[in-house]
């Protein structure tokens, strides 16, 4: 029975949270998380407003600028917010959206026929959570401004001069009293800006970096749209049709777009997004691209008599090597929370259904060649499947899968509370022998791996549960693969890939989270698996020590400290650390820097080199030129 809590109770301690305190309140239920990946998400609420501009017709470049001084611009030209006094809340509409929650030109009329914002607080959570944040509007000829700090207005909106643009400008500053990290990722921008332009026509997006020492900048516009983006996902793969296949339906204003393209790997990429929003969990729109794909291949198959009537294709089959954007745009779109991951209008099953059943039923019946390869294909799968899955009862009945006897290069930790404990992945002996040295053996557990494991790309399951290395991380973890996965049998709250800083270190990290998101997915979709990050270098001058994890900060503490008399050692991997160093740089949760893996992270191998490698660009340069061969292999 629960101890009661020995206070008075009564209608004072009623709180009602007024204006933008909701969201400094309880921020997470806005963005997610205070974390790196709910940082960014603030760059999103704001340019979702300025595409959707470009929806309803209006705008059609938008510029994202990292500013020299951390803060984030992003500037489209649109309409421009209206500047006019609000009827009700009597200031200026500009005002109105930035301090109102659910306010905005979203909920019917004629702002917006298709829009990503419904919920009307994107632009107020991100002012709420901004030090300062700066509004400029850019219409009726005339330029108007606003500031605000942490969501409070410094003063009315005023105009400040006369020009000939339209849109708007904004530019804010993450408050460090709501973020874990207030430094923004240009990697993770990127990914994001170009996903948007491929999923808008014609629409130019230009992201700048103009931070002292990161200058950069990139245009993305792709006038095939979807099209260029399943192209792009495929550019190294060896494809099934000639041209990746176009569909586009429009069912009562809903639109419909999809491209798809099979290519010669066994795994399935599937992006889903409505009205730009991309849609992580799915919906009723993915449900009904699945649903159609395989009724008009077993159609097909049975109709040719490829098949037996009496047998059937699953989803997985007709899935597999499958690379595919479903696009909708649809007037009230239903999402589940404000961060959108998920689709719940019925009827757009049907559209969708619809729009796949005629328009790849056509192409197959149009291509006959093509057609028979991929039902070939198709098949080709579900025999290896079945051969899959008869090598996993036999790897289950050897006790690989489901052996509670741990692998003896594990050193385990004495905790037996999953929550409080981590297990580390380190490559190769020596690294291994320093870990257990530095370890806290009460939580920390250190499973060191012998070489690269197998690219699980390029091979089959039952060639994947073969692999030593593999075997040793599932028995360990517990929690089984595939199709046997279970959660509550995980036994490390914390999945720690801890690597050598170095080309090699980053090529065993790519192989892992590639192992990871075909075949334990959940450990990332549930936020398990981490990326440590070991230091590059160790600066010594005197008696003290600097630790480096860059080349840029290597720099800066060269420069505070002087070069002279600075000794420079280079890290080439962690077996060239002392246990005590191990732990005060990379083990120590005081002290050490993990990046959680997102699904962002893990959907393919390039945007998995490329976000964690981020900072070490000469090392991506390098291992293309010294590894082409191993580049080519694994599509990066």
């Amino acid at each position: 029975m629960a101890r009661k809590v020995d206070t008075h109770y009564d209608s004072s301690e009623i709180q009602v949270l007024e204006g933008l305190e909701p969201v400094r309140k309880r921020p997470g239920m806005y963005i997610g998380s205070t974390d790196e990946r709910g940082l960014h998400h603030l760059i999103v609420e704001i340019v979702d407003n300025s595409v959707d501009e470009a929806l309803a017709g209006y705008c059609d470049t938008i510029i994202v600028e990292l500013t020299p001084e951390g803060a984030v611009a992003v500037t489209d030209n649109g309409r421009g917010i209206p500047v006019d006094i609000h009827p009700k809340e009597k200031v200026s509409s500009v005002q109105v959206v930035l301090t109102k929650l659910h306010a905005g030109g979203k909920f019917g009329g004629g702002g917006y026929k298709v829009s990503g914002g419904l919920h009307g607080v994107g632009l107020s959570v991100v002012n709420a959570l901004s030090e300062w944040l700066e509004v400029e509007v850019y219409k009726n000829g005339k330029m108007y401004r606003q500031r605000y700090n942490r969501g409070v207005p410094q003063r009315a909106l005023a105009e400040i001069g006369r020009t000939d643009r339209t849109g708007t400008k904004v530019t804010f500053f993450p408050d460090d009293e709501i973020f874990e990290t207030i430094e923004f990722t240009y990697d993770l921008i990127r990914t994001r800006m170009r996903e948007v332009a491929y999923l808008n026509r014609g629409l130019s997006i230009q992201l700048i970096d103009n931070r002292p020492g990161r200058e950069k900048q990139e245009t993305f516009k792709y006038e095939g749209g979807i099209l260029d983006f399943v192209d792009y996902l495929n550019r190294s793969k060896e494809t099934l049709f000639p041209q990746s296949l176009y569909i586009e339906k429009t069912y009562k204003d809903n639109t419909v777009e999809i491209a798809m393209q099979y290519n010669d790997s066994y795994n399935e990429v599937l992006y889903s997004y409505a009205n730009n929003i991309n849609t992580e969990e799915g919906g009723t729109h993915l449900v009904g691209f699945k649903n159609a794909l395989t009724k008009v291949i077993n159609d097909y198959a049975h109709e040719q008599k490829v098949i037996k009537e009496e047998e059937k294709l699953t989803g997985d089959d007709v899935r597999e090597g499958l690379t595919a954007i479903i696009s909708v745009k649809l007037t009230e779109p239903q999402f589940e929370g404000q961060t959108k991951t998920k689709l719940g209008n019925s009827e757009m099953r049907g559209y969708v259904e619809k729009a796949l059943v005629d328009g790849l039923g056509t192409y197959l019946e149009e291509n006959p060649k093509e057609a028979k390869e991929l039902v070939l294909k198709c098949i080709t799968a579900q025999r290896a499947r079945d051969a899959a899955r008869n090598a996993r009862e036999l790897t289950r009945r050897k006790g690989v899968l489901e052996t509670t006897t741990l692998p003896g290069k594990l050193a385990d930790c004495s905790d037996r509370d999953p929550a409080h404990c981590e297990i580390y992945i380190v490559e190769g002996d020596s690294a291994g022998g320093t870990a257990k040295q530095g370890r806290d053996r009460r939580f920390q557990a250190i499973l060191p791996l012998r070489g690269k494991i197998l690219n699980v790309e390029k091979a089959r399951l039952g060639k994947v549960l073969e692999n030593a290395e593999i075997k040793a991380m599932i028995t360990a973890f517990g929690c089984g693969v595939g199709e046997e996965f279970d959660e509550s049998k995980l036994r490390y709250d914390k999945i720690i890939c801890m690597t050598d800083a170095d080309v090699d270190g980053s090529h065993i990290r790519i192989l892992l989270l590639t192992f990871f998101f075909r075949y334990m997915r959940p450990l990332i979709e549930k936020g398990h698996v981490y990326s440590a990050m070991p230091p590059l270098y160790k600066v010594s001058k005197g008696k003290n020590d600097y630790y480096c994890y860059t080349d840029r900060e290597l720099n800066e503490t060269l420069d505070r400290l002087g070069r002279k008399g600075s000794e420079v050692q280079r890290y080439k991997g962690l077996g060239e650390m002392n246990a005590e160093q191990l732990w005060h740089t990379t083990m120590s949760p005081e002290f050490r820097t993990l990046k959680q893996v997102t699904m962002d992270d893990a959907f393919a191998a390039d945007e998995i080199f490329t976000i964690l490698m981020g900072e070490m660009p000469e090392l991506r340069r390098q291992f293309i030129e010294e590894n082409a061969k191993l580049v080519k292999e694994l599509d990066i």
